[in-house]
């Protein structure tokens, strides 16, 4: 966990790369799990073997959402904290593009480039990240995404 930055020096970050996560490996366990969380049970991700035989992945990928969920985890330990913030909540994507399938069984990894800091009120901080979801051996990444993140202090 990196330590805690001020307001002022995180703004000056703008345009830096904040930080990457550790590599994480996404298999097939975690993938029947989140088909089951969501319900979704398309065979490409649940059915290792039709997998195989009717697509161009050889096997079973991770769903979309699966990846773009797994950046949270990964932006504790990459992304500095801010000093004085009580609470950080997810504010949403403006955009997410999802460019290569993540096969089960592969190790991924995030990057995190602050592109903006917007002060919304005396006590509320946006933030947008653009962050690339990379994926061990592959030319393109898994997705690229502008992640937004409203920081709050107290008064």
């Amino acid at each position: 966990m990196n330590s805690p930055m001020s307001r002022e020096n995180y703004a000056k970050l703008i345009g830096q790369e904040l930080g990457v996560s550790e590599w994480r490996t996404i298999d097939q366990k975690q993938i029947d799990a989140f088909a089951e969380t969501t319900g979704d049970h398309q065979f490409i991700h649940v059915d290792p073997e039709r997998a195989k035989r009717e697509t161009p992945f050889g096997g079973t990928i991770a769903h979309g959402f699966l990846s773009l969920s797994v950046l949270s985890a990964m932006s504790y330990a990459a992304v500095p904290t801010l000093e004085g913030a009580i609470m950080s909540i997810n504010y949403g994507f403006d955009k997410i593009r999802f460019l290569t399938p993540v096969r089960a069984g592969k190790r991924v990894r995030a990057r995190f480039v602050l592109s903006e800091v917007m002060m919304k009120s005396p006590i509320e901080l946006l933030a947008r990240t653009n962050t690339t979801l990379e994926i061990d051996g592959e030319q393109k990444p898994a997705l690229v995404a502008e992640w937004l993140g409203m920081h709050f202090f107290s008064n």
